[in-house]
């Protein structure tokens, strides 16, 4: 393995992170004030997205429930994306497309958030769940790339879409965690303060 390929990797992330932090900053803090809002209502946070988004919405869903850096309360947010049981009958009985959905209505409730998660913006499960989160009076917060893809054309005006700039999939992705990381670090610095 080249030493050179691996430090372009790490070029090219550093890169993209601080082209995304000119574009990003804003939404990211309007999505804090938003999740913020939500539960501090009483309403929860619903995280979705397949495979390395899959793994993204979970971690947010592990550091609302658990902790992010500092010690709090945990938060109320479910990962759709773990439970087996639920996935693998519903992708039977109705179609993949809805293993989202059928849970965004069965658990959503107005005033929770949907954190949708897809680099392309085109996942049909995840663009399926923005719209049932619609119908429940949810607000969604996309984690997107690509140009934002299909997602350009489902969100509401009280939406808020962060699109990475980016074409490469795993560059999106690292920037999706970076965000997850920012959203639970806002989130705590509202609870408890500045650190």
């Amino acid at each position: 393995m080249s030493v050179e390929r691996i430090q372009q990797h790490f070029r090219d992330s550093a890169a993209l992170q601080l082209a995304a932090m000119e574009t990003l900053a804003v939404p990211i803090a309007a999505a804090v004030d938003t999740m913020f809002a939500a539960l501090a209502n009483g309403n929860k946070i619903l995280a979705c997205g397949n495979g390395g988004s899959a793994a993204v919405a979970q971690q947010c869903a592990a550091e609302l429930i658990g902790r992010f850096e500092r010690e709090r309360p945990g938060l109320p947010a479910i990962a759709l994306t773990t439970d087996a049981s639920v996935l693998t009958a519903v992708a039977n009985d109705y179609a993949y497309e809805q293993v989202f959905a059928r849970q965004v209505r069965a658990l959503g409730q107005p005033g929770d958030v949907l954190l949708a998660i897809t680099t392309s913006g085109n996942s049909a499960n995840v663009l399926a769940a923005i719209q049932e989160a619609h119908e429940r009076e949810m607000i969604v917060i996309a984690l997107t790339g690509k140009g934002g893809g299909q997602i350009n054309g489902a969100l509401a005006d009280t939406d808020i879409q962060l699109c990475v700039p980016s074409e490469r999939t795993a560059r999106i992705q690292e920037v999706h965690l970076l965000t997850i990381h920012c959203l639970c670090d806002g989130i705590d610095a509202m609870l408890l303060g500045d650190d």
